[in-house]
């Protein structure tokens, strides 16, 4: 049997580690999850002969098995000083090196969405969130290791159900940066830049709408994205900041109207958001319109 071992009440690093391994270790998909008090491991190892082990996969009484975060084997970090790593990290840069000799064709991709959710399990373990500039702003309060914060006050004392739940948000979350790393991609490569009275704006064809709300992060005042499979056009400005008057898509509306009468044509209330295509109305008609017609619509109003 395959057993992954860490403390009790698993934080982020903990669970995370545990991900890595069940998700991206070859076999160990259905490990089995083993609980310890913090610092402490399982087998004839003292945690200070533990320093010694070299190999993070031991065999004890039969089993194989792996401790993360604890009992200061090869993927524990307690041993050392260093703010720049965790038991997450030590774990991402083993199955990284198991990834790459098993497979070299693998999606860079992933490995950078899988660096980037080590990265800020290194941050949030070392409690780095304390030098960011809104720490104290509500949102945070959706943040992922307050999540987690939340399940033990809910379900107290059910450490298999914290890395079972957490580890479904981070399944979600790797997604959500792989789409991310994507749309960063393709702004950087496919991006066509403009100007507006209001300021830069950025069009391009793809099918990732992530690039639409990457981009306005990014400061573009207003973003063009066309469905090259569907044709689709997806048009938004950036909210106006308090007291300024910002980029209004109502003349932008009429205009595409004039010159593609047959497409469908939505202008959300706030003059932020046009739309030529969307799941939520499948029977709206996509425009003929190419993206550089629309953007010299844009760079004229």
């Amino acid at each position: 049997m395959k057993r992954i071992v860490t403390h009790t009440s698993p934080d982020m690093d903990a669970i995370t580690s545990v991900w890595f391994i069940k998700r991206y270790l070859s076999g160990w998909e259905n490990a089995e999850v083993r609980f310890v008090p913090a610092g402490q491991r399982i087998g004839d190892y003292t945690p200070e002969k533990a320093l010694d082990i070299k190999d993070p996969v031991e065999i004890i009484s039969g089993n194989e098995v792996i401790h993360v975060d604890t009992g200061l084997g090869p993927l524990d970090h307690h041993q050392t000083k260093d703010t720049n790593t965790c038991g997450a990290s030590l774990t991402f840069n083993y199955i990284k090196k198991h990834l790459l000799e098993k497979d070299t064709n693998i999606d860079p991709i992933k490995l950078q969405a899988l660096e980037r959710v080590s990265d800020f399990v290194v941050e949030v373990d070392h409690f780095k969130e304390a030098f960011r500039k809104d720490a104290l702003e509500n949102y945070n309060n959706f943040s992922i290791t307050e999540v987690l914060d939340g399940l033990k006050f809910q379900h107290p004392n059910d450490d298999k159900y914290y890395v079972e739940f957490i580890s479904i948000c981070l399944d979600a979350i790797l997604h959500d940066i792989e789409n991310r790393i994507w749309a960063e991609n393709e702004i950087e490569e496919k991006g066509v830049k403009f100007e507006t009275k209001w300021g830069k704006g950025l069009g391009l064809e793809t099918i990732n709408d992530t690039v639409v709300k990457l981009a306005q992060l990014m400061g573009y005042v207003v973003v063009v994205r066309k469905d090259p499979r569907k044709g689709y056009v997806r048009i938004k400005a950036r909210p106006d900041e308090i007291g300024k008057k910002g980029l209004d898509l109502t003349l932008v509306s009429e205009k595409l109207k004039k010159m593609d009468p047959q497409a469908t044509w939505f202008l959300h209330v706030s003059g932020k958001m046009l739309l030529n295509g969307t799941p939520k109305n499948p029977k709206m008609k996509p425009s003929k319109l190419s993206l550089q017609e629309i953007i010299e619509v844009l760079r004229e109003i």
